[in-house]
């Protein structure tokens, strides 16, 4: 049987990367996926293959009232929701020196503030004994230079993970944080590696990993399934590291 058959899921981010393979990957299992994207072109494409259970809304995480217009069209449409994973999220790498106002503001708003009220915002609609993962990150266990705002907004929503894994017990929800290394991604150029770069690029965070090499989407998907499923049924409040390691080099 489908581990997720008869589940409803929503994913932030759901429109690329580990969101995308994430989608797919609950989608095989049998749930309806909702997923949520800044970009209309992009949601367009990952609900058509996605196929016709799914449905996209296009908006900025970052600006609460997405959230609402998501849950709303999601009651619509699935009523209850079984799975949320809160995906979404921003890098600016720079040294702190020349963080400005609104890049820090950007990345907690986006990494930190749009995670806990769409939690907060989809409570309503989450059945008892539902799932609530986030994605969180490496660089909240290793330090990574020029990273020092992107991690304390990750490690915040590590912060909420915890404190919601309790406050949430009476109904059974339970709470967990995905947290990835490196991935092969769209997310590389988006922070500035060249295609020309790539190889090199991927060598050198290679040599930080134990196990060799970038994770693929999919075995990020296959952990957030995991997490959705049954199959951690007694699992609440961790940290899932699915690094290769790099956090203990």
């Amino acid at each position: 049987m489908k581990k997720l058959l008869g589940k409803n899921a929503v994913i932030t981010g759901g429109n690329s990367g580990i969101g995308y393979a994430a989608a797919q990957a609950f989608a095989a299992e049998g749930a309806r996926v909702a997923i949520l994207g800044r970009r209309r072109q992009a949601v367009d494409e990952a609900v058509a293959q996605l196929g016709p259970s799914a449905f996209g809304v296009v908006g900025d995480i970052g600006d609460l009232s997405t959230h609402d217009r998501m849950m709303a069209e999601l009651g619509e449409r699935f009523g209850a929701i079984d799975i949320y994973m809160g995906n979404a999220g921003m890098n600016n790498i720079e040294p702190s020196a020349a963080v400005g106002i609104d890049s820090y503001d950007t990345q907690f708003g986006t990494n930190a503030r749009a995670v806990f009220f769409g939690v907060t915002k989809a409570l309503p609609r989450m059945r008892d004994g539902g799932s609530i993962i986030l994605t969180s990150s490496i660089a909240t266990a290793k330090v990574l230079e020029n990273h020092a705002v992107y991690a304390g907004s990750k490690a915040a929503i590590e912060a909420f993970a915890r404190a919601w894994a309790l406050e949430f017990k009476a109904r059974k929800i339970r709470v967990n944080v995905l947290s990835p290394g490196p991935t092969d991604t769209p997310i590389l150029e988006k922070l500035g590696v060249a295609e020309s770069d790539r190889a090199a690029f991927e060598q050198g965070m290679a040599s930080a990993i134990p196990l060799g090499r970038l994770a693929h989407p999919d075995e990020l998907a296959r952990a957030a399934l995991f997490l959705a499923s049954d199959d951690s049924r007694f699992i609440t409040g961790i940290v899932l590291r699915v690094d290769g390691g790099m956090a203990l080099t």
